[in-house]
């Protein structure tokens, strides 16, 4: 039989349920490191993986990969001028996976912290209106 109870399945929560109590502030901080270290792994593969497209589509030395790659994955734009057919098709799906890249990795990046203000600020709220019974 299976660990499935009315439709909903037994996985263990990444957050704290609105019912739980705050986490403690060390537990928090390790979370918005483990958080922080997973964005900035997503962020490293992004940047390998543009610096090889670029280095195997384009023909770029590794170095002016890397430039290429963290310009565009920070948003500025290519600086080497692209020759290739390949590559200009690489730099535009790269140049579009970027910038929702960025986005996704500061939004692993802050979702702790919002969700902590959320809890307290939900947690503060059922306290006042149990106060009130």
């Amino acid at each position: 039989m299976s660990n499935v109870k009315k439709g909903k399945r037994n996985r263990p929560r990444r957050f704290e349920h609105m019912r739980d109590p705050l986490l403690p502030r060390p537990q928090f901080i390790c979370r918005q490191i483990r958080y922080s270290g997973f964005a900035l792994s997503f962020i490293a593969g992004s940047l390998l993986a543009g610096i090889c497209g670029y280095h195997f589509l384009e023909k770029l030395t590794w170095i002016d990969s890397f430039l290429n790659a963290s310009m565009i994955l920070g948003g500025m734009g290519p600086v080497s001028p692209l020759q290739t057919t390949p590559g200009k098709i690489f730099a535009g799906f790269y140049a579009l996976y970027s910038g929702l890249a960025v986005l996704v990795a500061i939004g692993i990046i802050t979702a702790p912290t919002i969700h902590r203000f959320l809890h307290r600020f939900h947690h503060e709220d059922n306290e006042e209106s149990e106060a009130n019974f």
